[in-house]
């Protein structure tokens, strides 16, 4: 009877070590940015395609960059080519899931025009800490002032009529409207067209040979396009709920 305990004890602790070897890979994320929350949604169906499981955490950028490349986080879910060219010992998937556009924004009763990148040293530029894409733009200049995230960026640019905003077209679109503001406006053409790549910690260097044929296979078939627009129109969907609710608990309280 004892030896039949040992035995099962011995089962379970090694079904413990057996589970615990096949953990779920845990990613940062650059918190609230709309292209980051649409990944957070592709790349759990990327890994699945292996039979994997991935856990994603979204945070500050400078505090992802950190997490990923002490190895604290298997990786980080996208990120602009140049993060590899700073953080050499990340490895780059070398084919890109995902894009986003450096787009300028000001407000609708600015003067402000851009006839190319070198106008932005005129101007007070404003950005998200610890976003590559706005980091490499503004290097060098003067008049940089950094914000946590898009929302508080985009409401002090809503004061200040001779300042612009920096960030991917479709995160301060998806700003403005989160704000619910109409005074804040893109000033096309983008300043810049980046792809966007996953970053794996060198301790899982195995899986990226593996995850690039799955992307390159999903992108082939088109099935990546159809799974970004649906990530897209989610991330979309779920700022639109809460709107919703709170009108409808308002229009509520106005009938009664």
């Amino acid at each position: 009877m004892k030896y039949r305990f040992i035995l099962a004890l011995a089962a379970i602790v090694f079904s413990s070590v057996s589970v615990a070897q096949t953990e779920d890979y845990q990613f940062a994320s650059i918190e609230f940015l709309f292209e980051q929350q649409v990944g957070a949604k592709v790349l759990p169906e990327i890994y699945a395609k292996l039979g994997l499981s991935i856990s994603i955490t979204p945070m500050p950028g400078k505090r992802a960059q950190r997490e990923a490349v002490t190895g604290h986080k298997d990786g980080e879910i996208m990120r602009i080519w140049t993060y590899g060219v700073e953080n050499p010992t990340m490895i780059r998937v070398p084919t890109p899931y995902y894009q986003l556009e450096t787009m300028a924004f000001v407000h609708k009763n600015s003067q402000i025009t851009l006839a190319s990148n070198a106008d932005l040293l005129d101007h007070n530029l404003f950005k998200v800490r610890g976003v590559k894409h706005t980091d490499n733009i503004t290097h060098g200049l003067k008049y940089v002032f950094n914000y946590d995230d898009t929302l508080s960026m985009m409401t002090a640019l809503g004061v200040s009529h001779n300042s612009i905003a920096l960030t991917n077209t479709a995160d301060g679109l998806y700003a403005i409207k989160k704000l619910n503001i109409d005074y804040i406006k893109p000033l096309p053409p983008a300043l810049a067209t980046l792809e966007l790549y996953h970053y794996i910690n060198p301790k899982n260097a195995a899986l990226v040979p593996k995850i690039d044929a799955v992307i390159k296979a999903m992108k082939a078939s088109g099935e990546l396009d159809i799974l970004l627009q649906k990530a897209e129109n989610e991330v979309l969907a779920n700022l639109e709920a809460p709107q919703k609710s709170a009108n409808d608990k308002q229009n509520a309280v106005a009938q009664k």
